[in-house]
């Protein structure tokens, strides 16, 4: 059975930056982070972090 995080939806913030993008998700604890020199890179990045953040748990 999936656990409660795996079943909700997160809500992920991106952010530009002068040498990037940086995209955190809100409402999880821990040092969860993705970076990427393009928004769909960062956001691909911080996704993985969580599944490896998630699996664990399952």
């Amino acid at each position: 059975m999936p656990n409660a995080l795996a079943m909700k939806q997160i809500k992920i913030i991106i952010e530009k930056h002068s040498d990037g993008y940086v995209a955190y998700p809100l409402g999880i604890k821990g040092a969860i982070v993705g970076q990427g020199n393009s928004y769909e890179e960062a956001l691909a990045d911080v996704k993985s972090a969580i599944r490896c953040y998630i699996r664990p748990l399952a």
